[in-house]
């Protein structure tokens, strides 16, 4: 069965196959029945990170509750994407916008790392979360990133996952263009590191230099905000070596 991709899609936790019932949170349903205006016999889309996406039917509509039956799978969930984006928190709308752009651009795992320059004390992962839904329900995505606690660079390096490649930002490149590095990378599993407001410390980049498991690139000659270096990173290591570049 094919969709119009045009129908609102929701986000749903609940096991999806066909004749599944599917009862919306309160928000949900409110939204469903008051902005989107949906009644008995209306259809949307819904996905779960798990079952794919599938067209489902409004079966019951009350003024507080409202139940869906999913009819038929539309789309079979896809491969988690593998990329694991690892970022120092910012203040919190540049937060919400970087995790909201790391969705769009196929990252797998969201894991805040606290740095010597981070900011951020604390980091808000239902509100995290909650982005990441949200991002996915507007772009047609099926695979729900992971987000982590946030963790201490230290830790994230020592821990790192044997086999992947660490690619980190580092503003202190005396080059511009980060393409010929990136196609010296064999690697297929990869991640990627974004500094704070602040940058690296000079302590933080000579140990992320000396680890053989990390590759440091420039993002060009003009002096990004950590919110837009991670998309420009984000953007150079797909077209590149990640999933824009799969023939």
């Amino acid at each position: 069965m094919r969709a119009n991709y045009r129908m609102q899609r929701l986000y749903v936790p609940q096991d999806l196959f066909q004749g599944a019932e599917i009862e919306p949170d309160p928000q949900q349903a409110h939204y469903l029945g008051n902005v989107l205006r949906l009644n008995q016999g209306g259809q949307i889309l819904v996905f779960n990170g798990r079952d794919g996406e599938w067209l489902a039917e409004v079966t019951s509509v009350t003024r507080k509750r409202m139940a869906l039956g999913a009819l038929a799978q539309v789309r079979p969930q896809p491969q988690h994407p593998d990329l694991v984006y690892c970022f120092a928190p910012l203040k919190q709308g540049r937060l919400d916008y970087i995790v909201q752009k790391a969705v769009e651009m196929g990252a797998g795992l969201l894991q805040p790392v606290i740095t010597q320059h981070t900011q951020m004390s604390t980091v808000g992962i239902d509100r995290l979360r909650a982005n990441v839904i949200e991002a996915a329900e507007q772009c047609g995505i099926l695979a729900i990133p992971h987000v982590e606690e946030p963790v201490k660079l230290d830790r994230v390096l020592w821990l790192w996952e044997p086999g992947r490649r660490l690619i980190f930002c580092d503003e202190g490149s005396s080059t511009n263009n980060p393409v010929p590095i990136l196609s010296m990378v064999a690697e297929r599993k990869l991640g990627l590191l974004i500094g704070p407001e602040g940058g690296f410390s000079e302590e933080e980049r000579q140990q992320l230099r000396a680890l053989p498991f990390v590759t440091a690139i420039p993002l060009g000659p003009r002096i990004l905000r950590a919110d837009t270096a991670g998309v420009a990173a984000l953007a150079v290591i797909q077209a590149t070596i990640g999933d824009w570049n799969v023939q």
